[in-house]
């Protein structure tokens, strides 16, 4: 079974944790032409966006727009706070928390790993014992880790990371909009996200957030920087510019899709990607699927889960892609070729979800599994409700 159709990119049905599928009128914003970015217009729309993005953060401060991938943002957060040779702890719950640690180890900064089993959260009384020790500048952690498909507990870590002295620098690329991430009442430092994720953007964009006490960090730090210097687009933001040339037409797509968020207003953004989630996991549990991660701590951006019938998950993604035009994500780290991550997360709605679950059902029936497709998507239905 299969079909060339199908092999049309554009005829994908896109449910991965990233590139998110982007809205119609995103991308037609994105289509504009070209302006000066040191024109008046352009200092309007950067600063328009940045004003916007302030009630996304939910931070009084100015978020900073840089063209760069997530882990852009990442490198950028650990440069302009640290310096070579602090003690950082580093909470490990799955590839992205892994990824957040080996950036600032490879600016010299000595990390102490907290080891999460990938799969569960993480403990805040095991990091408020760590950070007992003392010593630590800054507690790197990670609001969704998207390896795993686990919402990790930020706000309790970083009441506990301010309690010990340290600053609290956070990975919230694929968490932002998707669950709460309050910058200035959890204490939050520096705060990242990314465009291809909630945002419902393209990739190529991130955004970051300071706190007073990481702009203060920041006098001092002696980690190396230049392209990601956040100084100096603070500094060239206050003229609505950026330092160096931006992506402006993904900032014309970021507009709109703030005005998007908007006129769904942040609280129905949050209750959809619950709904969203509780969906795929009630569909997918009636197939057979067993979720990783427990209910007390599932994410509303991405589900993973383990195949039944022993089936390998790469081998179930490539039937779900050639035959029923559909993409979810494998696994990464040790999970790699085992598990599939269903992405729920930025322009996806209830129709998405129970096409996604029929689908899954059909490729399941493919490779020989008993199924009842119709009591699948029912469930999913029922849960959305």
């Amino acid at each position: 079974m299969g079909s060339q159709f199908l092999d049309a990119q554009e005829d994908m049905l896109l449910l991965i944790p990233g590139p998110t599928p982007v809205p119609g009128r995103v991308l037609r914003a994105g289509s504009r032409p070209m302006m000066n970015h040191r024109c008046p217009a352009f200092h309007e729309l950067l600063q328009s966006c940045t004003s916007s993005l302030k009630d996304c953060f939910a931070t009084s401060s100015e978020p900073l727009t840089l063209t760069a991938s997530g882990t852009g943002g990442l490198e950028a957060a650990i440069v302009n706070t640290l310096s070579p040779g602090d003690r950082v702890l580093a909470v490990v719950t799955g590839a992205f928390g892994q990824r957040f640690a080996e950036i600032a180890e490879t600016y010299g900064a000595l990390v102490d790993r907290i080891e999460v089993t990938w799969g569960q959260a993480a403990d805040p009384a095991v990091v408020e014992a760590k950070l007992a020790g003392g010593g630590y500048k800054a507690l790197l952690c990670t609001l969704n880790e998207t390896s795993t498909g686990v919402v990790n507990p930020v706000q309790a870590m970083a009441a506990a990371a301010k309690a010990a002295g340290a600053l609290v620098l956070v990975d919230a690329i694929s968490g932002l909009l998707a669950t709460p991430c309050e910058t200035d009442a959890w204490g939050l430092d520096v705060v990242v996200a990314g465009s291809q994720k909630a945002f419902m953007i393209p990739p190529g964009l991130t955004f970051v957030t300071m706190s007073e006490a990481a702009w203060e960090a920041s006098k001092t730090a002696k980690m190396p920087r230049f392209y990601f210097d956040l100084p100096i687009a603070r500094k060239t933001l206050a003229k609505g510019e950026n330092p160096w040339t931006p992506a402006v037409s993904l900032l014309y797509g970021l507009r709109e899709s703030l005005d998007m968020i908007a006129e769904e207003g942040l609280p129905n953004v949050f209750a959809r990607h619950l709904r969203l989630r509780n969906g795929v996991r009630a569909g997918a549990a009636v197939l057979g699927f067993e979720a990783l991660a427990s209910d007390d701590v599932a994410s509303p951006a991405v589900t993973s889960f383990l195949p039944p019938g022993g089936i390998e998950g790469d081998a179930f993604r490539k039937v779900l892609r050639g035959h029923y035009g559909l993409e979810l994500a494998g696994g990464q780290g040790p999970l790699k070729g085992k598990i599939v991550r269903f992405g729920h997360l930025g322009y996806v709605h209830e129709a998405e979800v129970l096409k996604g679950i029929s689908l899954m059902a059909a490729a399941l029936a493919e490779l020989g599994q008993a199924v009842d497709p119709a009591a699948a998507v029912a469930a999913a239905r029922k849960a959305m409700a």
